[in-house]
């Protein structure tokens, strides 16, 4: 099977989009903005001047929102390896090895640390690749205490699989994440090996990959996803699934629950989390943030468990095969979109980019040109609130009020599309 690998804003991969934004709403030639200040250079660089009016960003690190739920977050990676999927690119006796994050609702977490938004390694390779190494120390970290115990409340946790998209990377809507094992999820994320940047516990950095031969397309992503769901399954039956076999949070094992469990992914993982939900009975609600839907060969067959697609760019009246797939869904079924919102504004961005404006003196307009006209506020509401509010109400069975009926005078920029 060969597909051509989706390509986000303007033609180029995800893992290209930071720079080239960074460049086009930069008011400076880009080699000026990375020098602008001693606090940006790389350790050992020469200085170099400022180009004439360029602002000197402030040295501090950038932020994330506070998730909204009752619970504070926990999380801890996991080293996996599928032995049912020989790695041809790997060679002769390796299988898919992946790496994975379990985010959770957590107890007792002042004396944890918090995780960074990506792996020290994996970041360093992320911004080198789009041309910022000198703003690693801006990154941001996150609301999830690495390691912290799980909170059990006699119930085990509902549990959500995640999928990035093309050329992005595992943290890429670490807002989302979080925010749902504040409201008491348990969310496992995964690095799709050879398409993203992964950190592997050796220290092996892997980067997106051109070989022909990588499993990159959008049902490899969604293969992945399927066996994140055995892996919770063993996590459920109390059996660790790490193949380095390191020691897991407490309460992990054996408290989650693999009969409510969800999919949901952003772009080429939103398609992969449709083409996963079709595909396995296991999971029980789909979501995919602006998937394109766009596979070879085309998704078939029916889906009567309850899917919500959020669009922005890939929507049923200009993407045929987002069409297609609506056809499909016999269950509940929900379109809405954000006005103004584009490919990446249902993600981290929206947080984020405002922040970067800032501190380069963006105009408005350049802010806009680079995530949309929605306003990122409002935009990371949305994120906080209605994934939430799909989940709980198909795997939970509660409903957050009224939010999945119709357009919300919270959120005036969401229209429900029929």
């Amino acid at each position: 099977m060969t597909t051509t690998p989706f390509t986000g804003w303007q033609g180029m991969p995800r893992r290209r989009m930071l720079g080239a934004a960074l460049a086009a709403g930069a008011a400076v030639p880009l080699a000026a903005v990375v020098a602008a200040g001693p606090a940006w250079a790389d350790p050992g660089a020469p200085a170099a001047p400022a180009a004439p009016g360029a602002p000197a960003p402030a040295p501090t690190r950038l932020t994330l929102p506070v998730p909204t739920g009752p619970h504070p977050v926990g999380t801890v990676q996991l080293h996996l390896v599928d032995r049912s999927r020989p790695d041809a690119i790997a060679g002769p006796g390796h299988f898919r090895e992946l790496m994975a994050t379990v985010w959770y609702p957590a107890r007792d977490v002042e004396r944890y640390p918090v995780a960074p938004w990506m792996p020290a390694g994996v970041l360093k390779a992320f911004l080198a690749d789009a041309g910022f190494s000198s703003l690693v120390d801006l990154a941001p970290v996150t609301s999830g205490h690495v390691g912290a115990p799980v909170r059990r409340s006699g119930r085990r946790l509902p549990v959500l699989v995640y999928s990035h998209g093309a050329h992005s990377h595992q943290g890429d809507h670490t807002v989302m994440v979080q925010e749902l094992a504040s409201h008491g999820y348990a969310v496992v994320t995964v690095a799709h090996t050879y398409d993203t940047y992964t950190e592997f516990p050796d220290g092996r950095i892997d980067v997106p990959s051109g070989d022909p031969k990588a499993p990159t397309a959008p049902r490899d992503f969604a293969a992945d996803l399927r066996f994140l769901l055995d892996c919770v399954e063993q996590l459920a039956a109390g059996c660790n699934p790490d193949v380095d076999r390191r020691e897991l949070p407490a309460g992990l094992l054996g408290g989650l629950d693999p009969h409510r469990m969800g999919a949901f992914g952003w772009s080429k993982g939103g398609s992969a989390a449709a083409c996963a939900t079709l595909e396995d009975e296991r999971i029980r609600a789909g979501l995919s943030l602006d998937g394109p839907m766009q596979m070879n060969p085309p998704l078939t067959g029916e889906l009567d468990r309850p899917f919500m697609m959020m669009t922005a760019v890939f929507t049923r009246a200009q993407d045929p095969a987002a069409a297609q797939f609506w056809s499909l869904l016999r269950g509940w079924r929900l379109n809405i979109q954000a006005q103004g919102a584009v490919h990446v504004s249902y993600g981290d961005d929206e947080a984020l980019f405002p922040q970067v404006a800032k501190l380069f003196g963006w105009s408005g307009q350049q802010l806009q040109d680079t995530i949309g006209t929605l306003d990122p506020d409002q935009a990371v509401k949305i994120q906080q609130a209605y994934p939430p509010a799909f989940f709980d109400e198909h795997l939970r069975g509660h409903r957050r009020g009224h939010l999945l009926d119709g357009p919300s005078p919270a959120f005036p920029a969401v229209t429900f599309l029929p």
